[in-house]
């Protein structure tokens, strides 16, 4: 199959791209607790992520109720784009550091979910869209966008100028699965009813009866039904269904459990010892390209030795090293990074074009970030001969980055504290699904470092 097969089977793919498509707490305030690197360095590494996510939830202060965090520094050009599944994230890595002010924020940025939940500006059926605006900007063509997150009519400020208004499996099993999270932290009855609507609008809308099961990608932004099924999106369910099972008390939930995991296991290729991407027919396997991310998130849902050897199939055959002497590599001259790329397509990316329309030409040999961080904290989860130091190389690579990449850098047009924030790649990189990673502090990067550093494992039920 080509390598542009299965465009759509990433969460990261934009959806309408081929398919329609507080607290008075300041960053400083946050601190670090429960299980973490021990030593003083890791600490203050640790501090200074925590001190990014604080910054990106308060980059708007004139908008300072209901809000979510601003998921790239402004130099993506993404203006105040808040993608949901970042912000699930964040929510998951601010309760990993069992502080109180952190379960504050966390609950802050649940209940900005829980809010676009009840104030879509068309459905009223539980669902949550791929992204919002959280604060003004002029966009690209002049036109001013001048809301919060919160429009002056109460309803969410959908991110409709990039087209981020479809509703990804994926997305929503995410914030679930936070949800979920603090239902369970908080014991705030309103956080699991969010999370089972959630769970009840992907089994409503996204359960197939195709030959090979599970769930399929979601709805664009028209509500029209997406035809792929993803291997990524099927292992959240896992977690998903399995804590809606445990914190319901219901057993159909195990049932849909039970149906998104045979899914995810007849995406399993024995002789490579790795996980396909999905299938973009239901009938099909797609075995290219084979990405990073259903090789570790298998292993933090499936807990499951029979599968467990994903994981050093990630670890070496996508395995990258990014420094200055790369050809189309952005890192400053002296600095090396290690970890891995999105996928197989992003080793054999095309170096003489670029990534996308007005983007550079990629590395191949730029260091995934994300990736590499969750590919860290599923070989500390699995505790095999060698992982701990495999994974603590990996995530002094992370600390390493946040120390020195995306210097400068901006949310809402304010500076950051300083040195914080894990940039989304090292370079430039081509994921093969139709869009790239950029050396751009991020939220997501950031919330995975902290969930590997704190050996909080998100995706178990």
């Amino acid at each position: 199959m080509s390598g542009r097969q299965g465009l759509a089977l990433s969460r990261r793919t934009l959806i309408r791209a081929g398919l329609g498509a507080g607290l008075g707490a300041g960053a400083a305030a946050l601190t670090v607790g429960g299980a973490g690197v021990a030593h003083a360095a890791g600490d203050s590494a640790r501090r200074r992520g925590y001190a990014f996510l604080a910054a990106a939830m308060d980059a708007y202060p004139e908008n300072a109720g209901a809000r979510l965090a601003q998921s790239y520094t402004d130099q993506a050009g993404l203006f105040s784009t808040a993608f949901t599944y970042d912000n699930a994230l964040a929510v998951l890595a601010l309760l990993a550091a069992r502080t109180a002010d952190a379960r504050g924020r966390a609950t802050v940025l649940g209940d900005a979910l829980l809010y676009a939940q009840d104030h879509d500006p068309a459905y009223g059926d539980g669902r949550l869209r791929q992204a919002y605006n959280v604060g003004p900007y002029v966009f690209f063509d002049g036109s001013r966008q001048p809301d919060g997150f919160v429009r002056p009519d109460g309803t969410a400020n959908v991110g409709t100028q990039f087209g981020f208004t479809g509703t990804a499996v994926g997305d929503m099993a995410w914030a679930g699965i936070a949800l979920s999270a603090l239902a369970g932290r908080t014991g705030q009855r309103r956080f699991l009813d969010g999370a089972v609507r959630i769970g009840e609008w992907i089994e409503r809308n996204g359960r197939t009866d195709e030959p090979l099961g599970g769930y399929k990608f979601g709805v664009n932004g028209a509500d029209e039904k997406l035809p792929f099924t993803s291997t990524e999106h099927n292992t959240d369910l896992i977690c998903l269904f399995g804590r809606l099972a445990r914190l319901t008390r219901e057993r159909v939930w195990l049932e849909r459990r039970a149906r998104a995991r045979a899914f995810v296991e007849k995406m399993w290729e024995p002789d490579g010892g790795f996980f396909y991407t999905g299938t973009n027919d239901g009938v099909t396997v797609n075995k290219s390209p084979i990405p990073e991310d259903t090789q570790t998130w298998t292993h933090l849902a499936l807990d499951s030795r029979a599968h467990s050897r994903s994981l050093d199939w990630a670890a070496a055959e996508l395995a990258v090293v990014d420094h200055a002497g790369r050809r189309n590599s952005t890192v400053p001259e002296g600095q090396t990074y290690e970890g891995v790329t999105f996928s197989s397509a992003s080793l054999v990316a095309n170096e003489d074009a670029p990534i996308a329309e007005f983007q550079p030409r990629p590395d191949r040999n730029g260091v995934w970030f994300e990736g590499t961080a969750h590919l860290a904290l599923a070989l500390r989860d699995r505790r095999g001969r060698g992982d701990e130091a495999r994974a603590r190389r990996l995530i002094a690579s992370v600390e390493r980055a946040q120390d020195l990449l995306g210097g400068g850098q901006t949310v809402g047009g304010g500076a950051l504290p300083e040195r914080s924030g894990v940039v989304s790649a090292s370079s430039p990189l081509d994921t093969g699904f139709g869009f790239g990673y950029y050396p751009y502090r991020h939220t997501g990067a950031t919330a995975w470092y902290l969930l590997a550093a704190a050996r909080s494992n998100p995706l178990r039920a």
